[in-house]
């Protein structure tokens, strides 16, 4: 296995760095039952994208369903996440992660009656922002084309 193809020509490096300090508001939704847009697909030229979801105790979460472009990795940082492998359903804790690669089928939720916290990662990057950001709106007779343009496909 080698190196990618290089992407940067210069000679002497540049400042280009994203910073974001622990204390930023959640992009989306609010403290404590939100997400937090921490490296965008934008951001990272399209390498992948991060996100630190923070579930509210009983916030439920996806039903099963799988990719065929991005892979998506579970992180767990704090709390009891749920999380689906395909085959069996895991008590996801503090430090625990799960990687699923393309076309593998995969869900989480919080069931807990404490909140919950962990990074979402999905490779490549992928505009899921304004997944996240319309899901919850989207009619019903617009949903399945919806889905679609953002590589969600689900099972149940």
């Amino acid at each position: 296995m080698s190196y990618p193809d290089k992407v940067y020509f210069g000679s002497s490096g540049e400042v280009s760095a994203n910073f974001r300090a622990a204390d930023t508001p959640p992009d989306l939704g609010a403290p404590g039952d939100g997400i937090h847009y921490l490296a965008t697909t934008e951001q990272t030229r399209g390498e992948y994208g991060l996100y630190r979801v923070m579930m509210k105790p009983r916030a439920g979460g996806p039903s099963t369903h799988f990719h065929r472009t991005i892979s998506e990795s579970f992180y767990i940082l704090d709390g009891t996440v749920r999380l689906f492998n395909g085959e069996k359903w895991i008590e996801g804790r503090a430090g625990d992660f799960l990687h699923v690669p393309q076309g593998g089928l995969h869900a989480f939720r919080n069931d807990a009656d404490s909140p919950a916290e962990m990074l979402l990662l999905f490779t490549p990057g992928a505009p899921r922002e304004e997944y996240f950001e319309k899901i919850g709106e989207i009619a019903q007779d617009e949903r399945a084309k919806f889905l679609d343009e953002h590589d969600s496909y689900f099972v149940d």
